[in-house]
């Protein structure tokens, strides 16, 4: 597998998110931009790796979200209610989480996506106005994985991996309600839980396999910049 860097999971993003805002222009629909923080979760996985160098195996690795480390976990999703059918909405999302193994597995000096287990979505809502300012709301997901890997197998072993990838597909589900206070702004609260396949090359030559799934809890900031 070719190594694949940070800048083609930009591209990835650009391009996706280029269409989303061209579309915007295509009709006059109800949009927004949405921030967010909050914290994320993650359950054990198996990681299988391979260092190129004899050291070599499969093992269960417990994940330590760190979502107040610098960076914090954060977020901002762009959405397109659509203009016939308001209820339902797509929107193009970048999500920062982050996991670091705790404790270290065996053979390992670093395992850890700290500077990031970026994910990059485009989702499909379904949202009811309760006519009170409150609007409960669905959705669900799919895109990329872009973590920053950072693997090493301590003095004298392989080279240290440390690199944005993209690693494989993503995908996601979250139920939220929002609440509106003013014209043009609201507040949020929601659970989303993301899974992103992590197929890294390592440097050397090696390779690492894991699946993670983020839990999130989330809370954030809505701004209506069409309507």
């Amino acid at each position: 597998m070719a190594r694949r860097c940070f800048y083609k999971a930009l591209l990835a993003s650009i391009f996706i998110l280029s269409g989303f805002f061209a579309s915007l222009n295509a009709a006059n629909a109800e949009a927004t931009i949405s921030v967010f923080t909050g914290a994320n979760f993650s359950p054990h996985s198996g990681v299988d790796y391979d260092f190129n160098n004899g050291n070599s195996g499969d093992v269960t690795v417990g994940w330590d979200g760190e979502s107040f480390e610098p960076p914090p976990y954060y977020g901002v999703r762009a959405t397109w209610w659509l203009e016939d059918t308001p209820q339902f909405g797509i929107a193009a999302e970048f999500t920062h989480a982050k996991v670091k193994a705790d404790p270290l597995p065996a053979g390992f000096t670093t395992l850890e996506f700290t500077d990031g287990i970026n994910f990059v979505t485009l989702n499909g809502l379904y949202r009811y106005d309760l006519g009170n300012g409150f609007t409960p709301y669905v959705g669900i997901g799919g895109g990329i994985s872009v973590p920053h890997v950072e693997v090493d197998d301590g003095p004298g072993g392989a080279p240290e991996t440390s690199e944005y990838q993209v690693t494989g597909f993503a995908a996601q589900a979250f139920i939220g309600i929002d609440y509106k206070f003013a014209d043009d702004w609201s507040v949020f609260g929601e659970f989303k839980s993301t899974y992103g396949q992590v197929d890294a090359d390592l440097e050397g030559g090696g390779s690492l396999e894991t699946d993670i799934i983020s839990n999130q809890i989330i809370i954030g900031l809505t701004y209506k910049f069409l309507d």
